[in-house]
């Protein structure tokens, strides 16, 4: 309703409760619906993720929003609707790349939502393995750093499990200094990891020139060692902080505001084709002149595009390669078939990741 001039706060106040209980009705009636959604889908053996039409919605929602709340914000809130809604049908298990407050936490948190069940792990092999053995839904690993590049530990995973990739999320890197100490001089000690560290490398040059680095991974652990130091701080996100209990004496500390980490969510879903979609190929070609360039061209000569390719050892071999593609379109794309097609026949293996929507900015900044 418009604004009237002048309302006393009492009248404000009435129409917030008015509202809220709208709200509560509205929910309640969403949960219900998302139940039978739920009976449904345990009928007919279909997942209760599926990222496609999570994408769905929350395009609609930045496409419908009329302000004044933001649309990240408001998909914030939609996400934990959607979470709340979707443990109502079942409620789902994620292992990530622990222990909690990293920021695979945080991307985890940003996929499923906080009504999910959450199992941190030690390294990303055991989080392959905890879906694969069936011991969880889903896992979510980072992949990609937009300075630092690939993460290796990732992609060499894939050849020794079966587990798909059925989603994908970027998470904004901002790294803050925690710490216990009053102010900056005290500090004589910065734990944190490497690429904390190095990404943060000009503002600890300027303001912390004579403390002491000491390497500890990850970043939930670096501030774990912090706070029982009283010279000493940690390079973290907020999370971590938070989950640690400890204070953040400077915020955005990271040298580049634009750094952003690619995290993929694994797990056996194969999500429908939304017409926005990424897929990731897994090939290996013969050591001969020529090869890779052949296996290539099965892209261009299909028009598909590609948007990241990695080699990494084989470990079946020595000084063979295994090779890794993302490209724009779903398998079941006319032109990225015929280019898979065009690739099976010039590899030694090929081997689809999987097909998955392609993660937009709508709700992130």
């Amino acid at each position: 309703m418009p604004d009237t001039p002048n309302r006393d706060l009492s009248a404000i106040r009435k129409d917030i409760d008015s509202i809220d209980a709208d709200l509560v009705r509205l929910l309640s009636r969403r949960v219900e619906l998302a139940q039978e959604v739920g009976r449904v889908k345990g009928r007919d053996g279909r997942p209760f993720f599926t990222p496609e039409r999570e994408r769905s919605i929350y395009q609609s929602l930045a496409e419908m929003n009329p302000g004044p709340m933001q649309t990240r914000q408001l998909i914030a809130v939609f996400r934990e609707i959607i979470s709340a809604a979707r443990a109502a049908e079942k409620p789902l298990s994620c292992a990530y790349w622990g222990p909690p407050g990293t920021f695979t936490h945080v991307a985890a948190l940003q996929t499923f939502g906080s009504s999910s069940d959450f199992s941190p792990k030690e390294t990303i092999p055991d989080v392959f393995q905890a879906v694969e053995r069936g011991n969880v839904d889903y896992g979510v690993v980072p992949v990609e750093n937009s300075i630092a590049g690939i993460v290796p530990e990732t992609l060499d995973q894939f050849p020794q499990t079966n587990v798909r990739i059925c989603a994908e999320t970027y998470i904004p890197v901002h790294h803050h200094l925690v710490s216990t100490a009053p102010m900056l001089d005290a500090i004589e000690r910065v734990y944190a990891g490497p690429q904390p560290s190095s990404q943060c490398r000009h503002w600890l040059k300027l303001n912390l020139p004579k403390a002491q680095i000491v390497e500890v991974v990850p970043t939930a652990k670096a501030a774990e060692r912090a706070i029982n130091d009283p010279f000493g701080a940690a390079i973290a996100n907020r999370l971590a902080a938070e989950t640690v209990g400890i204070p953040v004496l400077v915020e955005h500390i990271e040298d580049n505001p634009a750094n952003r980490t690619r995290f993929i969510v694994l797990g056996y879903n194969q999500p429908a084709r939304t017409g926005q979609d990424k897929t990731s190929v897994m090939f290996n070609v013969r050591n001969r002149p020529g090869e890779l360039v052949k296996a290539l061209s099965a892209f261009e000569a299909n028009g598909v595009n590609l948007t990241l390719i990695e080699s990494r050892p084989a470990q079946r071999a020595t000084f063979e390669y295994m090779f890794y593609t993302d490209c724009d379109g779903h398998f079941e794309d006319e032109g990225l078939q015929g280019a898979l097609d065009a690739l099976k026949l010039l590899a030694l293996e090929t081997t689809i990741l999987g097909s998955y929507p392609r993660q937009d900015n709508f709700g992130q900044g």
